[in-house]
């Protein structure tokens, strides 16, 4: 969609599911199942939805999805489908991987950036966006690089290391503009170093927010919806709290990253949403 200055565009890394009791915490599965059905395995169906943003001076890439670096075992157990990638989502539009000038992970998490690398004829792990800036919360990359027990999982090397020793990466600390109209701000919650990213452009009467983790889905609007894998719940909670009231009174457009259905959507009174569809 044309918004302001810039073009906006959704794109797929196709979807994967999570345990749905791991997505809403400590919500019962008789709340979160009404509109997210579990699979025989409990595991909800999520979208792999990262975004394109194109301004007069950047081609920007918000998270990179999951990626392809993976083998049999990790598909079966996150229920990975690809039948739509960043590569082809980037090429029904005309742009070329070396294009993407920047990219922004949200956080270094496996199904946010694990489509920062990939690997060449030689297995050799290398950026995927070759061109690009990489900018990370550099609380994040010391977290990714030493994790703790509990996130260990989520952590894989192979999608961030490869950024450091090509010279692609770029940290930077706390709120800031990245290029002209497209600002990260950190959020902390999910993990120590979890950003979102607004995005304002002349013309547009609002502005528009990309969430990550911090709402990964329009289910999880309401405050105390919070996953079981948020590091730091209580951050979450304020920083939503916070956040959704300046996205009720400034008529922010948002974005889910997860939502299998839902891409853009107005909030309005009581977490009530107006979908947007261009």
């Amino acid at each position: 969609m044309r918004f302001g200055e810039f073009e906006i565009y959704p794109l797929s890394d196709g979807y994967f599911a999570l345990d749905g009791g791991a997505m809403f915490g400590i919500i019962p599965k008789t709340f979160w199942e009404k509109t997210n059905p579990p699979d025989e395995r409990n595991r909800i169906r999520l979208a792999l939805r990262t975004l394109l943003i194109k301004t007069p001076y950047d081609v920007v890439l918000v998270d990179t999805g999951i990626g392809d670096k993976f083998n049999s075992k990790f598909l079966d157990i996150y229920r990975v489908d690809k039948t739509r990638t960043i590569e082809k989502s980037l090429s029904e539009l005309g742009i070329s991987l070396d294009e993407v000038s920047i990219v922004i992970n949200t956080h270094l998490h496996f199904d946010h950036a694990g489509g920062n690398t990939r690997q060449d004829q030689t297995r050799r792990v290398t950026p995927k966006f070759p061109k690009a800036r990489y900018f990370i919360q550099s609380e994040e990359w010391i977290a990714a690089n030493s994790p703790d027990l509990r996130s260990r999982a989520s952590y894989l090397r192979e999608d961030f290391l490869p950024l450091e020793e090509s010279g692609n990466l770029c940290l930077v600390s706390g709120n800031c503009e990245i290029t002209k109209g497209v600002e990260v701000i950190k959020t902390g919650g999910h993990t120590k170093g979890h950003q979102i990213v607004l995005v304002r452009s002349n013309g547009m009467p609002f502005p528009l927010v990309y969430w990550g983790d911090l709402i990964p889905t329009t289910s999880h609007l309401k405050i105390p919806y919070i996953m079981g894998y948020d590091l730091f719940p209580l951050t979450t909670m304020a920083e939503k709290e916070r956040l959704l009231k300046q996205a009720l009174k400034e008529g922010w457009l948002m974005v889910f990253e997860h939502d299998p259905e839902i891409a853009f959507a107005f909030l309005e009174e009581d977490n009530r949403i107006r979908v947007y569809e261009g």
